[in-house]
């Protein structure tokens, strides 16, 4: 399978080399003033080169690359690694979405002609390399309400040695997002429907 990785931090780094060893073709975007040095291609690049397309800048980046890179997204599955939040030096972060909103449900918006799907933004890089491949398989959840994007993330998060749990349609994300009960939790994938119901009850 031909992945475009759009976003160029630890957590696409990673996925790039572990989609590599099981055999798919991937490239990784870059800034443009970086291209030069690095050889690696712009968003634009990636989104048009890849059957699949993940989506994992920042979020303060992430409409301008919508922008840039809609249009080659078109009817592809395309993972949302992403958090709605922004960064400042004197507040932390702050949610970009109103709370109950999920980002990618604006990324939707922006993109509609995509098949979104969210998918590994629930735990940190350095989680994931620690338990990749390793009883009990760590459960990644996926939201998306299209079949073919949910068929996609599940035989590639499978491939790098994770269990994909099916976490309803795109309402459901915030729960994998800033201040979402299934934010940076590690969850083994026996204990997943049990979370992730306690996650949907509100904890009750």
């Amino acid at each position: 399978m031909r992945i475009g990785i759009i976003g160029g931090g630890e957590l696409s780094g990673s996925l790039a080399e572990w989609w590599k060893q099981a055999g798919h073709e991937v490239i990784v975007s870059s800034p443009a003033d970086d291209r030069e040095l690095t050889g690696i291609v712009t968003a634009t690049d990636a989104a048009a080169f890849g059957e699949v397309v993940l989506f994992a800048p920042d979020w303060a980046s992430a409409h301008t690359l919508i922008d840039a890179t809609a249009g080659a997204m078109t009817g592809k599955p395309v993972l949302d690694a992403t958090d709605p939040v922004v960064w400042s030096t004197d507040h932390g972060y702050e949610r970009a979405v109103p709370i109950g909103h999920s980002g990618i449900e604006t990324l939707s918006d922006w993109a509609p002609d995509a098949q979104w799907v969210k998918a590994f933004n629930t735990c940190s890089p350095g989680v994931l390399r620690r338990r990749r491949g390793r009883d009990p398989l760590l459960a990644e959840f996926i939201c998306t309400d299209h079949r073919a994007a949910r068929v996609a993330a599940a035989r590639l998060i499978e491939d790098v040695g994770f269990a994909p749990f099916f976490a309803g349609g795109v309402t459901n994300a915030c729960l994998t997002e800033a201040g979402g009960p299934l934010r940076l939790r590690e969850v083994d994938v026996a204990d997943a429907t049990a979370v992730f119901a306690q996650a949907v009850s509100g904890g009750r």
